[in-house]
């Protein structure tokens, strides 16, 4: 009987134990039911995405860049296409063994691996970066052959930025380079991240900076199938990218490449416009720099070299480079005489060789002096006794809010980045300027200096350039701009850029006819008169030195005892024809001297080549950059029959 009980005792046990077992079989069986209708139902849209996403892909497809073109559709930058062997380093082992082991198949020199450890500072770990550019079809063959033995490693053909004329015009058409944290900052904000997706370089300079949303275009997409490895293997949809705008620039490249001949190893600024329009012509700085330099990095040891350089070829002139315009100032500061009603054209002042203000005197040509001088005369012969004088009269404030409309100190709205306002004195700039209490206040001697241009002024040969073209189209304030039209890249149809309309300074006539009357005395009976002697067109202008650093009262000034660069600069400011002007020019040949003999020789030519289609003979040339000539040598040749050379 207790056998039998027990057998029945564990029967019940066992029948426990199977129910309990098929219980929790059928609570899995209910959760993978419940789980399965979950991601059926509720998760399908998801896992579908998700799904689709592993079985395909989305490239972005990177729109070429526009080219830039001069006035007369010369290329100054265009892209071509080259392969380059790139690494990511979050999918390398061991870094430096594997560039060492690329070494030995392709050339990999220390400026390669210099360039590629900066690039790794500045972007992400899962970047592609680039080891070495510009691969030989020889090299690629051989890396291909060996490819299996890299991972991370791989060969992409890109398209390449390049300025096929080198240093020619650099400050103007500027130059690309990698995107860096801080413009991947200003993309995110400005929600270009799309826009962006798969580009690598930016305007970093000039108008590949400040024209970089037309020049860079619109980024496509491609949708393609992958294999479980995520090769692709067909395309199943795609937009397109659209090319970025061509720039057609307002500059003639062939009168940039004359200007910057002319200038030779000299430093100095030239700004040529058409005053009747804005457009700039020339917009010369010198030393210049070669763009192409920066394209894929530039190397520590030209970097140095540019950056360290008592020249500062890296310095753009025309824009950032502030100097006292010197004397090429009296010509507006007779027009405010005349404005402001202080002094009227026939009013003369002797002048004696000096002018004492405070128990200081100020100088004028020396010792010597000129004797009576009306307004025109004080324009032809310079004289700095008459603006002492005028200077004192107005005062600093009534200088200031006459030369303000006109563009001095102030920023000119130039479509280029990175322009400086330089100084245009008042009492209100001195209080907001200094400190001290004493240094705040205005005296009345600082204002006698700016009569003749110098003191607290400083401008730029672009407002110097502007004020110009004022002076020259009887009033009227142009805003300068360097590009003129943007040009569909395949229907190469062009789309005008708009200016601003021009300000109305609304001078009269006739005081403008009495400065006019003095400029074109200096060309014909005054300093540049030599320059211009036998033009077949009149020219009204002015020349001017500025002192690049302070003489002492009791001292006269000696080139010869002075280093380079402290000597004073030369400076010019003219257009052409007189009555009917084209053309405005401002110049400067810093530590040069004498304007007469070294700016305003740059200027003849200028006008001669946009006026008479002449380009100066070689022999001219050479000696315009020693300083040797006035009016042209040699045989000027047909502009159109000099070929442009980089």
């Amino acid at each position: 009987m207790a056998e039998l009980r027990n057998t029945r005792v564990e029967l019940e046990r066992f029948k426990t134990r199977v129910f309990i077992l098929q219980a929790v079989v059928f609570a899995c069986f209910a959760l993978l039911l419940l789980r399965l209708a979950y991601l059926q139902i509720v998760e399908h849209d998801n896992l579908l995405e998700q799904a689709e996403n592993n079985r395909t892909a989305v490239l972005p497809t990177v729109p070429p860049r526009g080219t830039i073109l001069d006035r007369n559709g010369i290329v100054l930058a265009s892209n071509y296409s080259a392969y380059t062997l790139e690494i990511t380093p979050s999918k390398v082992e061991d870094l430096e063994a594997t560039i060492q082991q690329l070494s030995e198949i392709i050339d990999i020199q220390p400026r390669d691996r210099r360039r590629f450890k900066r690039l790794r500072e500045e972007s992400k770990s899962f970047d592609s970066l680039p080891i070495r550019t510009r691969l030989s079809d020889e090299e690629v063959a051989r890396f291909s052959a060996q490819h299996y033995r890299f991972p991370g490693v791989e060969i992409k053909a890109r398209l390449f930025r390049q300025y096929p004329y080198g240093e020619l015009a650099s400050h103007v058409i500027g130059y690309i380079g990698r995107i860096n944290a801080r413009e991947k900052e200003r993309i995110e904000e400005e929600d270009e991240n799309g826009n962006y997706r798969g580009t690598e370089y930016i305007g970093k300079l000039g108008v590949e900076q400040s024209y970089e949303r037309e020049l860079h275009g619109t980024t496509g997409v491609q949708e393609v199938e992958t294999s479980a490895g995520g090769r692709a293997i067909r395309r199943l949809s795609s937009r397109p990218a659209i090319p970025g705008r061509n720039v057609v620039l307002s500059i003639d490249i062939k009168l940039q490449k004359l200007v910057e001949d002319l200038y030779g190893p000299r430093r100095g600024a030239l700004v040529a416009m058409d005053p009747n329009t804005g457009e700039v012509l020339a917009f010369v700085s010198k030393p210049t720099f070669d763009p192409n330099l920066f394209v894929e990095g530039i190397d520590v040891e030209s970097w140095q070299m540019l950056n360290e350089s008592i020249d500062k070829p890296l310095l753009n002139r025309a824009l950032r480079g502030t100097y006292p315009p010197g004397s090429t100032y009296k010509p507006f500061m007779a027009l405010a005489a005349l404005t402001t009603g202080k002094r009227s054209a026939s009013t003369v002042i002797n002048d004696a060789g000096s002018w004492t203000y405070g128990g200081h005197t100020f100088r004028s040509h020396g010792d010597h002096g000129l004797g009576p001088v009306d307004m025109v005369r004080s324009i032809v012969l310079s004289s700095n006794v008459y603006y002492y004088s005028l200077a004192n009269e107005l005062g600093v404030d009534t200088i200031h809010d006459f030369m303000k409309p006109l563009g001095f100190g102030q920023i000119t709205g130039i479509d280029l980045p990175g322009e400086v306002r330089g100084v245009l004195p008042s009492t209100e700039w001195k209080r907001k300027t200094y400190k001290r209490p004493e240094q705040q206040k205005w005296y009345g001697g600082e204002t006698i200096s700016l009569g003749i241009g110098q003191g607290y002024n400083t401008f730029t040969m672009l407002q110097l350039a502007t004020a110009t073209s004022a002076l020259a189209n009887g009033g009227h304030k142009n805003t300068p701009r360097v590009v003129r039209a943007t040009q569909d890249p395949l229907t190469h149809q062009e789309q005008a850029n708009p200016a601003p309309e021009p300000v109305k300074l609304n001078y009269n006539p006739e005081h403008l006819n009495v400065v006019r009357n003095g400029l074109i005395g200096v060309t014909t009976g005054g300093t540049s008169t030599q320059v211009f002697a036998g033009a077949p067109y009149t020219s009204a202008g002015k020349t001017g030195t500025a002192q690049a650093v302070t003489i002492g009262q009791k001292d006269k000034y000696n080139a010869s005892k002075l280093a380079e660069h402290q000597r004073d600069h030369a400076l010019y400011m003219a257009f052409a024809p007189a009555d009917a002007p084209r053309i405005a020019v401002a110049v400067i040949v810093e530590n040069a001297g004498f304007g007469a003999a070294h700016a305003a020789p740059i200027a003849r030519r200028v006008f001669d080549y946009w006026l008479l289609d002449q380009y100066p003979s070689p022999e001219d040339i050479a000696a315009t950059q020693q300083g040797q000539t006035s009016r042209p040598i040699g045989t000027p040749r047909n502009k159109a029959d000099v070929p442009l050379t980089p």
